[in-house]
């Protein structure tokens, strides 16, 4: 676009150069045509110069550079999928954050009565044709309770610039209108989808049949008292709220504290576990949780560690994909990139795998632990509650043939700015990014049953880039490192 903006650029201004010129002739008194001279020039610059100024192929040429430019680079930009994805993520951090959308349209990430949870240095506004396409991926899945919040933006948006016409834009006031009239219907409001209707026929096109038997057929409804049977009945603009744990939310857009009998058996130290690999560099150990055990290590990974890590990972990284029944798939509940790394892959993965024998005190031998899974949450990426271990015995995990997973490790590979903290949903609590710590915690109980209370989420990124490592450590090669209890209920 530079190169093009550049050589066009050029050319205007050779064809100003052009005009002046002849506009200086053609306006100047003691021009006389009987010059000879001044005829012949005269006659030239009509018979030939212009034409060849007026069909000149440099503005074609110009115009197949920049489409052949942009050829080149089409396969790395992004696709329908990432726009749709980025506004799918929009909507779903609006929903965990409890985010107000003209909040959002301004560049402020902030919950009604409640300071902001992130401010940008930089405050990025969006546009009425930045709102319109958010509610039209909303409006495409039937998903109103979205549709109705953006789309009411886009059409204040576009009120407030309307004549102005933006080159970029793909919509305009009276697609945000038309689609904002029918996403009230089908939210049951038929008097605001009238009234919608109206606006549309009266500044946009009164021609419009559509449009025109829409309003007849929402004016009968009203008149014979009939609204939309089976739609919401909603209160003005205001609808349900969308299928989402609150207390996932809760969790997700606050920092939770022990109760007072927790906090007592909550404490920090400096462990070795027995072990000689931890003698002179101990591990800083902090207990966050009990029930579930869950402790956090910090300053276990170096920043030079972490960016090898994602550095190896980097060119691997794929869609996310979580198990269902005996196969994997992708999922809109997890919204992430992934790879695999063994631990041949470098010496610091090796290393790493040393440490977290010397942690835990398990064995990470093969079988019995999963290669290091490094994953990257972008924009909004997430993952739903969940459980680690598998809770089906045709679960994909048992064709490793060395049984559940017992343990889970979650190093934290990077920081963010806001958001990315995992939620422990039924334990109640939530642990935020800590850049260079691990999170470590058992799935299974003693006596081998799954531990009900690790179910956890990864709350969504807010802001930033979130990156971190997972080792899976399974029950086969731990009976003796982790015997059952005296109770079988343990």
């Amino acid at each position: 676009l530079r190169c093009y903006l550049r050589d066009e650029s050029s050319r205007l201004r050779r064809l100003r150069r052009f005009y002046e010129k002849v506009q200086a002739l053609h306006q100047d008194p003691e021009a006389s045509v009987d010059n000879p001279l001044l005829a012949f020039s005269l006659i030239k610059r009509l018979h030939s110069d212009w034409p060849n100024i007026i069909y000149s192929d440099e503005a074609t040429s110009n115009t197949q550079a920049l489409h052949a430019g942009l050829r080149e680079l089409e396969q790395e930009l992004p696709g329908a999928e990432d726009l749709d994805g980025a506004a799918r993520a929009l909507m779903r951090l609006q929903d965990v954050y409890a985010l107000s959308v003209k909040g959002l349209a301004r560049g402020v990430f902030q919950r009604a009565g409640h300071p902001p949870l992130y401010s940008p240095g930089r405050h990025t506004a969006l546009s009425a044709d930045d709102c319109f396409h958010v509610g039209k991926v909303a409006y495409d899945t039937g998903d109103y309770y979205h549709s109705i919040a953006w789309l009411e933006e886009a059409v204040s948006l576009f009120r407030l610039s309307y004549g102005s016409w933006n080159p970029e834009d793909r919509s305009s006031l009276e697609d945000a209108l038309d689609h904002l009239a029918f996403s009230y219907f089908m939210a049951g409001n038929i008097s605001h989808a009238l009234s919608l209707s109206r606006e549309f026929l009266r500044y946009a096109d009164p021609s419009n049949q559509r449009v025109s038997r829409n309003v007849a057929k929402y004016k009968k409804l009203l008149e014979t008292g009939r609204g939309a049977r089976g739609r919401w009945d909603w209160q003005g603009c205001r609808g349900p709220p969308p299928p989402l744990s609150p207390l996932h939310a809760i969790l997700c857009s606050s920092s939770s504290q022990p109760a007072p009998e927790q906090l007592l058996r909550l404490s920090c130290s400096y462990e070795t576990n027995s072990s000689p690999y931890l003698l002179l560099q101990p591990a800083k150990k902090e207990m966050v949780w009990t029930q579930p055990y869950v402790a956090l290590y910090h300053d276990f990974v170096t920043d030079a560690e972490a960016e090898t890590i994602k550095g190896l990972a980097g060119p691997w990284l794929q869609r996310s994909v979580v198990a269902s029944g005996e196969k994997q798939q992708k999922a809109e509940y997890r919204i992430s990139k992934s790879a695999w790394l063994k631990d041949t892959a470098d010496p610091v993965v090796r290393a790493l795998d040393r440490r977290i024998a010397a942690v835990t005190g398990l064995d990470l031998r093969p079988p019995y632990a999963e290669y290091l899974q490094v994953v990257n949450y972008g924009l909004g990426g997430h993952y739903e509650p969940h459980f680690d271990h598998a809770t089906s015995m045709k679960s994909p995990l048992y064709r490793m043939k060395s049984g559940n997973r017992i343990a889970t490790i979650l190093i934290y590979l990077s920081a963010v700015e806001a958001g990315g903290s995992t939620a422990f949903i039924y334990a109640n609590f939530s642990v935020p990014v800590v850049k260079n710590a691990a999170l470590f915690w058992w799935n299974l109980r003693r006596n081998g049953d799954g531990d009900g209370d690790t179910l956890h989420a990864g709350c969504p990124v807010l802001a930033g880039d979130k990156w971190v490592a997972n080792k899976w450590i399974h029950e086969h090669g731990q009976e003796f490192r982790r015997p059952c209890g005296a109770d079988p209920q343990d």
